[in-house]
């Protein structure tokens, strides 16, 4: 059975920093791409950032570069968002993404639930 869970959510001030986790099992996570989406209310879900199945390769929204860093640890079939500088515009709900695909083909999608990010002072 799959399943994706995050976690790592809070309440946090300007500037601060967070770090978000995201397990999975239920599939073969080391040939997924992971990636990390986040959804502010009355606004779409929107990429933040994205990385390949071994970790060689990652990419980031331009709103984020510079101040977040995705990672992961196959062994333990974790993905991380290092979020620091934070701004109230990144208050919305984080969600964990699993992706396989190859040549057009999807062979897997999965979410998470979401985690809740609140930036205020």
């Amino acid at each position: 059975q799959v399943h994706v869970a995050e976690s790592g959510g809070g309440l946090v001030q300007p500037g601060g920093s967070l770090r978000l986790s995201c397990a999975a099992s239920g599939f073969t996570f080391n040939s997924y791409f992971m990636s990390w989406y986040r959804q502010a209310p009355g606004k779409e879900r929107e990429l933040v950032a994205g990385i390949t199945n071994h970790g060689s390769s990652t990419n980031y929204a331009d709103s984020v570069k510079g101040r977040f860093t995705i990672s992961r640890d196959n062994a333990k079939n974790t993905v991380y968002l290092q979020m620091s500088s934070l701004k109230p515009e990144d208050t919305a709900v984080y969600y964990c993404n699993a992706h396989k695909e190859r040549l057009g083909v999807v062979f897997g999608d999965h979410w998470g639930q979401g985690t809740q990010v609140t930036v205020s002072s």
